[in-house]
């Protein structure tokens, strides 16, 4: 390149930056006048002073072209290098720089939302290191019990153009938030994937309010199942997606809200009378169902859902106002059978607390063996301990004889 060509570019590029606006600028002057210096000609250079004069025209030059110092930093500073989400049901996604510095922090749907309110919506994240910001989300959601369960799941996802460099923010984040579980004692289990870019992908997640890792999971069940669809897993928790992963996607689970509103309408409430409900899928099971516990007039009772065909499996009716004995479900028996069949003392027999412990396990009598079942007295209260093996587990249960509520479960490997 000449260095009159040089020249011409460089004019070029300072023409854009400054653009001649005399007029503009003189409009908006108090005096309305203005004030014209006229600049003479200046003498000749010599061929010292010229060679000078076109080196620094070419350094100049050379900036601009390239973009200059300041093109570089603002791309390592504002410019997206990586996109980080964190999903559980929240979905929270996280821009990133070169430097790992988060420019944004973004809930994607509601429950998002009530995560991040202690951190103004996300904003006081900018500028934090990543994983410092990563920590502080994990910390909230634990707080706001969405990993309290022992199945509970997170999912951290990198989508990243440069894979060797997603590869390893993977990792180290997998390593930050397993350190920050930890250290609260959460038994919740750590999913991770890297991912490129995908618009058609991207636009899924945008439309169902998640972020572009979790639709991507959401794909991979898809891809197992035909019949299923993909908006509709897109409402599942990250927890109900690995386990239908893990057990081949049979079919759409009826999601945990359809369980809660199950167990609701079979117990025979409307919902406000429970001053407390919980939601666990257990859907890589034998029979795959939801547990479901409410807390109602200081008594705490659990119920298992089937979670494809919305049926309660397993659980108590209670009258109509709450009080009173309550009368098991567990065993499907007319009423007369069940007064028959009643141990004196309880409301609740031991063939009830049996079908109880069975129904929440997803089995049936003819699944079992070593199966016993005894009526014991633990500080004052009467109880059924009721123990079984089944597919190489053994399986204990203690089940409220005035209730039939399920106290205590245990499964563990028979050795």
């Amino acid at each position: 390149m000449t260095d009159e060509e040089l020249m011409k570019r460089l004019k070029s590029a300072v023409d854009h930056a400054a653009p001649d606006d005399l007029a503009g600028v003189l409009a908006r002057c108090k005096t309305g006048q203005s004030n014209v210096i006229d600049i003479t000609e200046r003498p000749a250079r010599t061929g010292k002073s010229r060679r000078r004069g076109r080196l620094v025209a070419a350094c100049l030059a050379a900036l601009l072209l390239a973009g200059g110092g300041g093109g570089v930093f603002y791309q390592q500073a504002y410019a997206v290098a990586s996109v980080v989400s964190l999903d559980v049901n929240p979905s929270i996604e996280l821009k990133v720089n070169r430097k790992e510095k988060v420019l944004s922090c973004t809930g994607l749907n509601t429950e998002a939302a009530a995560v991040l309110a202690d951190m103004d919506g996300g904003r006081d994240l900018k500028g934090a290191k990543l994983d410092v910001a990563v920590n502080a989300i994990v910390g909230a959601l634990v707080r706001n019990g969405y990993l309290d369960h022992l199945d509970s799941a997170i999912l951290i996802s990198v989508e990243d153009s440069d894979t060797a460099r997603g590869a390893r923010l993977q990792q180290e984040l997998v390593a930050s938030v397993d350190g920050v579980l930890q250290t609260a004692s959460n038994t919740a289990s750590v999913l991770s994937q890297s991912l490129a870019a995908d618009r058609s992908l991207n636009a899924r997640a945008q439309q169902n309010n998640i972020s572009t890792g979790k639709a991507h999971l959401a794909d991979r069940v898809a891809a197992m199942n035909g019949d299923l669809d993909f908006n509709a897993l897109a409402a599942l928790s990250v927890e109900e997606l690995r386990d239908l992963l893990e057990i081949g996607a049979p079919a759409m689970p009826i999601g945990a809200d359809a369980a809660l509103q199950a167990v609701l309408d079979f117990a025979g409430l409307d919902g406000k009378a429970a001053l407390r409900a919980e939601v666990d899928p257990e859907l890589d099971e034998a029979v795959p169902y939801y547990e479901v516990e409410l807390e109602i007039d200081g008594r705490e009772l659990e119920y298992g859902v089937d979670a494809f065909t919305g049926q309660v499996i397993q659980g108590v009716k209670l009258p109509a106002a709450g009080h009173g004995p309550a009368t098991s479900q567990a065993a499907a028996q007319p009423q007369e059978e069940q007064k028959a069949a009643a141990q004196p003392g309880g409301e609740v027999s031991r063939e009830q607390a049996i079908d109880a412990a069975l129904g929440h396990a997803g089995l049936t009598a003819d699944q079992v063996y070593d199966l016993e079942a005894e009526r014991d007295l633990d500080d004052g209260r009467e109880e059924y301990e009721v123990s079984f093996k089944s597919g190489g587990y053994e399986y204990e249960y203690t089940i409220d004889a005035a209730s039939g509520a399920i106290l205590d479960h245990e499964r563990d490997i028979d050795d």
